[in-house]
């Protein structure tokens, strides 16, 4: 899925712009991946799990741009890849007025409103094309995370115990979260 780039200001005055990536920003696009991964254990992946090359990382991205019921968006500032959020629109007809998201930034861009931005985006289409209701997971403990969706309206509907299990053996719920339109 497609939508035209969108100038940000971010908290602190820096501009940013909001657009779907392009097959040139698939080097940045694995750097970032591996970035998040790193620097955090809330995400779903762990920096071993990224096995994607250059080539499989344009042709998703080259995909996605195609997609009718995915949209990727990126958030860049000054150049950089700050952070990125996904819509997954259903398209079965019993659940297509849901749709999925899910949000990342590179930690040095946390409390920069971005997250914000995006997720209005993201709403934003998700409205166009007649969803009512949004759909996310977070991992235990990530409580900015939490505090963002709850800002944007989302609540908690569920758990699943023992959803994740960290490199050391800790384990961590999942907990869903929902936003009526």
């Amino acid at each position: 899925m497609y939508i035209e780039p969108k100038p940000i200001t971010l908290k602190d005055g820096r501009s940013g712009l909001l657009r779907v990536p392009e097959a040139k920003d698939a080097q940045a696009m694995l750097e970032y991946l591996h970035a998040t991964a790193a620097e955090t254990h809330f995400l779903l992946r762990e920096p071993e799990d990224i096995h994607d090359t250059l080539e499989s990382e344009i042709s998703l991205l080259n995909r996605m741009r195609e997609s009718e019921s995915q949209l990727i968006l990126c958030a860049f500032v000054e150049g950089e890849l700050a952070g990125n959020c996904m819509l997954a629109l259903k398209t079965r007809s019993k659940v297509r007025h849901r749709a999925d998201l899910a949000i990342a930034l590179l930690q040095k861009y946390w409390g920069q409103g971005i997250g914000s931005i995006m997720f209005a985006e993201l709403e934003a289409v998700a409205r166009l094309h007649g969803v009512s209701q949004l759909e996310l997971d977070f991992i235990e403990g990530n409580t900015r995370g939490q505090a963002l969706y709850e800002k944007m309206g989302f609540h908690i509907t569920g758990q699943k115990p023992n959803a994740f299990r960290l490199k050391d053996g800790t384990l961590l719920k999942e907990f869903s979260m929902v936003k009526e339109l």
